[in-house]
């Protein structure tokens, strides 16, 4: 088994009458990028801010890297980027690097860091001037800058468009490919699915469900089953049906029965591909079964 970087036993956090985390167990290995994934308020940024040192357990015990997340010594192994920044706004981009990296033995060079988050062309602009998105590719970019073995990112790409963000995913692979770990959290779906190996549900303060990306697919029990028709006869077990373009999304608990069901009706259809439910599928009924049980 890889090493343990981080861990939590039975950590409960409160906030005055609010239980943001009840017992909560998880354990953080060297190599994994770990989606955390829940509603809003289900206890994420708070199991992030522990983790990091920037919150106590009301009970329970937090380790990092081998010790106390309040440790400075363990704090300089990781790199984290909260949901809510600060950066200096007279500070040039560079500048605000290089006073970063000051703090680190052994930090990633300014222009290697700058261009591997696409910020490059920006070193010499004023925070204060920078865009909204710009400033958070930012942020993120200082979380690496002290090659740090663990990385926490919380929500890292909120308010940036579709190339931003696919070169911050292409950022975080390769600290992930150079043997980084990486525990983030997000409201894109879509991005914990290009990104992350492991997938934690949390839902009311506690894990719902804590397993590989294929598996937690898989719990629900549903397939979608997609296909080019120009037309469907009535067919039994369809769960739910999505029009895309030419092509037609089945939902279904039994997509063999339902294939066969095709094939026998005669109803002419091409392309057909089956394949687990999405992320976000099994995501809404995991928190969903959590909102019934409540």
């Amino acid at each position: 088994m890889a090493e343990i970087l981080a861990r939590t036993v039975e950590v409960t956090r409160k906030y005055g009458d609010v239980t943001a985390l009840d017992q909560v167990s998880l354990d953080i290995r060297a190599g994994e990028v770990v989606g955390l994934l829940g509603p809003n308020g289900a206890g994420k940024s708070t199991l992030v801010n522990l983790f990091a040192g920037l919150r106590k357990p009301t009970s329970g015990r937090v380790e990092l890297l081998g010790g106390s997340p309040t440790d400075p010594a363990r704090r300089r192994g990781i790199g984290v980027t909260p949901q809510e920044t600060g950066l200096p706004p007279t500070l040039r981009v560079g500048e605000c690097a290089d006073f970063v990296a000051a703090h680190f033995p052994d930090p990633v060079g300014r222009g290697e860091l700058l261009d591997r988050f696409g910020l490059g062309d920006l070193a010499k602009r004023q925070i204060g001037g920078l865009s909204g998105g710009q400033k958070r590719r930012l942020a993120v970019a200082l979380a690496f800058i002290g090659r740090p073995r663990l990385v926490f990112l919380d929500e890292p790409t909120t308010g940036l468009d579709v190339e931003a963000r696919r070169t911050l995913w292409d950022g975080i692979r390769r600290f992930h490919a150079e043997g980084g770990t990486v525990v983030l959290t997000s409201h894109y779906l879509e991005e914990i699915e290009a990104l992350a190996e492991r997938v934690v549900v949390i839902g009311g303060g506690r894990v719902l469900t804590d397993d590989t990306m294929d598996a937690v697919r898989g719990l629900v029990g549903i397939r979608r089953v997609t296909l080019t028709a120009s037309g469907l006869p009535e067919l039994t077990g369809v769960l739910g049906v999505e029009q895309e373009g030419t092509r037609t999304h089945l939902l279904t608990a039994d997509s063999d029965a339902l294939v066969r069901e095709l094939v026998l009706s005669g109803a002419p259809f091409a392309d057909l591909e089956i394949r687990p439910t999405s992320l976000e599928e099994a995501f809404l009924t995991i928190t969903g079964r959590e909102s019934q049980a409540a």
